[in-house]
Order: C-alpha cells, then structure tokens, then sequence
C-alpha cells in the first residue's frame, strides 16, 4: 500500500484515504483492506496514533461504491456480502482503536462513503460538499452502517425520508443536521481536518478515548448506568499520567504537555 494513502504522520493523525481518482472516487477495497490492517495494528500495540483522518485522494471524498465492479461480478450477491464484510470489519477495528476519527469530506460523500461520514466524531466539509444514500438509486440498501446511525443523528423519520426518498444533502442541509461538524472553503477542507486531527492526537488521549467510550455507549444505556460509567471514567482518568498533568497545569495556570506525560 502507497505510504501516502495509508499513513501516521509526524503529527501522530492515523491517515486512511478511502478512495483515489481511478473508478470515479469510488470506494477503493484495497484501500478498505489496507485501512483494516491498520487499525488492527493500532488495537494490537503494533503501531502507535492519536487520531484517524479519513479522506479521499480524488476531487470527491467518496462517491461510493464501485457499480462497475458490481455488474461485473459473477456472483454479484456473494460479491456484494465480501465488499460489505470487509467494510464492516475495518468499521469495527476503527471503533475497537478508540481513537478520535474526523473527516474530510471534500465534494460527494454517496453511499458507503456517506456511511463512513456518520463515523467521524467531527467531519469537516466545504461549501460544495453532497451527500446521499444513493443505495435506492441502484435497487440496494444501506451498508457501512447508515441504518444504524443515521437515525441517531438524525432521528429516525427523518433518516427514513433522506434514505427512502435518496436525499441530495447540500454542505449546509447537512450542518444544519448534525452530520458535519463545520464548512469551510473547498480549497481548506483537507488541512482544516487535518489540523484537528493533529491537535486530537496532541491533547489528552485517554480523556478522548473515554469520551468516545462514553458516548457511544450512552445508546444502549440507562441513566443510571451511564452514571456510574462516568465516574468510574473519570476516576480512572484522574490518576494517570495525562490525567495529573491536566489538572496540575490548570492550577499552575500553564498549558498541559500531554505529549511528556505521555513519555
């Protein structure tokens, strides 16, 4: 895999590019595999991120699925469960990780790369960004979890009327939803990301590890559960490294080091 696509850099931002400018942006599967192995390095300790930026290498950030490739297959339902198995898997491995996720999300983000926005804890997107499902367009349904998520973005009658009816979402429509995190210049989106991206991975990693943790279960929690998860998290966090030196710094009117107390 191109050491460029997939990546840590200096600043510690896990990047996994999803699509290139071959097959019209669509969702590259080597690409999908190469992002899986990854983060399955990251789970194992193998190798060492503070936070995943996802983008497209093309003018798009991903305009999903390859339906070229769809067409061509011999067997196109088994063809369709292998694509969608091995995207589900590298969606997975990127929530076993716990790292903070954000998206670039430059031009048409179409089905499984719409999907793939509604993982990032912050997407980024620019003044011409679009989405939609698309999955209606071509006699499918949703996969890389839009049926899961979309609905607790959205809420569930209107993630029912964007799906059913293959909603094109404008870069505001989508603020507006809660899907994108902020809009900037076309020209800016992919640095913007980034620069969060590397200011996630400079700051507090256990704290945003928790945070994830946290909200993602609140789902499927009770209040009270939620409750006792809290202070159980911040219990933990208040005697680790990142943790002292956040509340020390504050009392010292400094700024924290996390990235020393790290060491």
């Amino acid at each position: 895999m191109a050491s460029d696509l997939i990546r840590v850099d200096d600043d510690g931002v896990l990047n996994l590019t999803i699509s290139t400018g071959d097959a019209g942006t669509a969702l590259d599967h080597a690409l999908v595999l190469g992002s899986r192995e990854a983060l399955r390095a990251v789970t194992r300790g193998k190798l060492e991120a503070g936070a995943v930026l996802l983008r497209g290498a093309g003018k798009n950030f991903c305009a999903g699925g390859n339906v070229a490739a769809f067409a061509a297959a011999d067997d196109r339902s088994d063809y369709l469960r292998g694509l969608a198995d091995d995207l589900h898997s590298t969606i997975e491995f990127l929530y076993e990780t716990e790292l903070p996720v954000v998206a670039a999300v430059k031009g048409w983000a179409a089905g499984a790369g719409m999907s793939l926005v509604l993982h990032a804890d912050i997407a980024i997107g620019g003044r011409a960004t679009k989405m939609r499902p698309a999955y209606p367009g071509i006699g499918l349904s949703p996969d890389g979890g839009m049926s899961w998520l979309l609905p607790r973005v959205v809420g569930a009658a209107r993630a029912r009327h964007i799906i059913m009816t293959d909603q094109i979402l404008d870069a505001d429509r989508a603020l507006d939803l809660g899907i994108l995190s902020e809009i900037v210049d076309d020209a800016s989106v992919e640095q913007t990301a980034h620069d969060v991206a590397a200011g996630l991975a400079s700051g507090p990693r256990g704290s945003y590890r928790a945070i994830r943790r946290l909200l993602h279960h609140s789902a499927t929690s009770t209040l009270g559960d939620q409750l006792t998860a809290e202070s159980a998290s911040i219990a933990a966090l208040g005697s680790t490294p990142e943790g002292v030196e956040g509340v020390d710094a504050f009392v010292a009117k400094r700024a924290p080091d996390y990235a020393a107390a790290r060491r």
